[in-house]
Order: structure tokens, then C-alpha cells, then sequence
């Protein structure tokens, strides 16, 4: 698989992680979802290479990066991605990051809060107990992991192709490269196990907001949804605006799990306002009731009155 912009390769603890980089200033470190890789991110990185040095990681289990026989947990992901900070010499960086992603980046909080600047969450992960059904089987006793590599192999190829609301609009020589990706040895088990790490039959058991109250200082933060999600559904969204203040909630019509692929100009806009935004406030999520009365949606955008603590 050919990188975009200028590849890398990094050590972590025995693990290599390949990454790419474009463009100069300020990091912003893209993090993609559940087997994915960097190059989900290549119509955007472009667009925002102007402003930003945008790093792209292959999280360890996908894309070029090493897989090897771990736990595969939130934690296990966020120390990792901390340690290769370290090791590229990245003291701070902007983040946003998709899906699974997005629960990855949240847990990154409660592991080193103070390297990261600036958190956008593009339909993460963490948020809410609803997920698309086609991720439980992994989870199912014995039958998940005998299954995960037909599926991988056959199932998701086929949704790739015929549902863009799941996988986003994606020519074929991407797919080709997906598939190819999902083929190397320790891809299944990295999947089957990343999946079951925070999803079991009921749902997401996994939530931000099971620890929020360790989270004393937040840095800014918005959510980038599409209205039409089938995995992870908008209301997730809407229901943290009720748990938080200093969050925007920005919301895409007839988008699905993918707006980076399928809207990428408007996507690219949106994050480079929040991420270049001067006076966006710090964040606060309140750990047990939500707010009485629900935050006005004006246009496509949720905004609430902000705290800075």
C-alpha cells in the first residue's frame, strides 16, 4: 500500500507504526477507525496541509503498521499513540479522530491530558451504548472470532462497495487497497479483539462518561456528525451536549459514518474553524446527571454556553 505524503516508520516498544506527514505548522494528528488506515484522510489532509503539519497514523493492527499479539484495549491504544508522540518528538498536537478513533483520542485524555491541544471527534466511538449490529458478531462466544475473517474478507468488501452511508464513497483501486490490508496476518485478530475491547452483545460498554469524573481540565472540543450515521447514531452527539458544557456539536444531512470521505471540502472547512477559532473555550462533561433542559439546535450546529475551568 502506497502512503500519502511523506512516510514514516516508528518503533514503539517493539512496534513498528507507520505513519505519513504533509504540509507545515501547527501538528494535527488524524486517527482513523476500527481497520482502517491513513489513507481515509488523504481528501482532507490535503485541504488542510496549508495551515498544518498533518500527521497521519496506521494505528498498530491496520494499514502498514506491525500487529502484534496485544490486548487491543482503549488504554493499550492511547499508550501506545503517547509513546510515539514521544518517540517523533510530538510534545502537543491538535487531534481529530474517527470512530473507534474517537474512543482512542478520549481515552488519550485520562492517559496525558496535556498532549493534546485541541480534540475534534468525527462520529466517535464512547459516546452512547447504540453500534451497528454487524459489529456485535465479533463479540459472540467462539462463533465471533471463527467468523471475523469471512466477514473481513468477503462481507465488508461488499458493504464497501454497495452501502457508502456505512464505508463512505470509495473508488475502487481503495477498496482494492483495503482488502489487501485486511489480508495480512494478525489483521482478524486485531479486529476481533479491538471490537470486543469495547463492544459486547448489548452494545458499547466502553463510555467516556464512566470516567468523566477523572477528567478535571478539558481541552477545547467539537463533534462533527453525520445525520444519517448507521453505526454510530447522532444522538449519541446530542445526548453528550446534555452531559457537557464548552462542546459543538456541528451535524452533516443525508451523511453517513464517513463525512471525511463523502463531504470532505465541507468536513475540512468546519475543522480548520474550530482548530483555528481563537477563543474557543475549555470543556467540561459532567460525570452523572444531564442538564434538565436540552441545548437549541440552531442550523446544523449545537452550541451551549461555555466554562472555562
Amino acid at each position: 500500500m502506497e502512503m500519502i505524503g511523506t512516510p514514516h516508520k516508528t518503533n514503539v516498544n517493539g512496534v513498528s507504526i507507520a505513519w505519513s506527514e504533509m504540509g507545515s505548522g501547527p501538528p494535527l494528528l488524524l486517527i482513523h477507525g476500527f481497520q482502517d488506515t491513513h489513507r481515509v484522510w488523504a481528501k482532507v489532509a490535503l485541504r488542510l496541509a496549508d495551515d498544518f503539519r498533518v500527521m497521519m497514523i496506521d494505528l498498530p493492527g491496520s494499514g502498514l503498521s506491525d500487529r502484534p499479539d496485544a490486548s487491543y484495549t482503549l488504554t493499550w491504544y492511547a499508550k501506545m499513540i503517547i509513546e510515539w508522540m514521544d518517540a517523533t518528538g510530538l510534545a502537543q498536537a491538535h487531534i481529530c479522530a474517527h470512530s473507534f478513533g474517537g474512543g482512542i483520542a478520549q481515552w488519550m485524555l485520562l492517559e496525558g491530558r496535556s498532549r493534546i491541544d485541541r480534540l475534534a471527534l468525527l462520529a466517535p466511538g464512547g459516546l452512547g451504548k447504540e453500534v451497528g449490529i454487524w459489529l456485535k458478531y465479533a463479540t459472540f462466544p467462539v462463533l465471533g472470532p471463527r467468523l471475523t475473517p469471512f466477514v473481513v474478507r468477503r462481507f465488508i468488501p461488499l458493504l464497501m462497495r454497495f452501502s457508502p452511508a456505512i464505508f463512505g464513497k470509495r473508488d475502487p483501486d481503495e477498496i482494492k487497497r483495503f482488502v489487501k490490508m485486511m489480508d495480512v496476518p494478525g489483521t482478524h485478530r486485531a479486529f476481533q479483539q479491538s471490537v470486543a475491547g469495547v463492544i459486547n452483545l448489548s452494545g458499547q460498554y466502553m463510555q467516556t462518561k464512566q470516567r468523566a469524573s477523572e477528567l478535571d481540565e478539558l481541552p477545547p472540543i467539537a463533534l462533527f456528525w453525520g445525520e444519517n450515521d448507521p453505526i454510530l447514531p447522532v444522538k449519541h452527539g446530542r445526548s453528550m451536549m446534555a452531559h457537557s458544557t464548552g462542546i459543538t456539536l456541528t451535524t452533516y444531512p443525508k451523511c453517513g459514518h464517513f463525512p471525511q470521505l463523502d463531504i470532505a471540502s465541507t468536513f475540512a472547512h468546519d475543522l480548520k474553524k474550530f482548530l483555528l477559532d481563537p477563543h474557543r473555550p475549555f470543556a467540561h462533561i459532567y460525570a452523572e446527571k444531564p442538564r434538565k433542559v436540552p441545548p437549541k439546535i440552531h442550523g446544523n450546529t449545537v452550541k451551549v454556553p461555555a466554562v472555562r475551568l
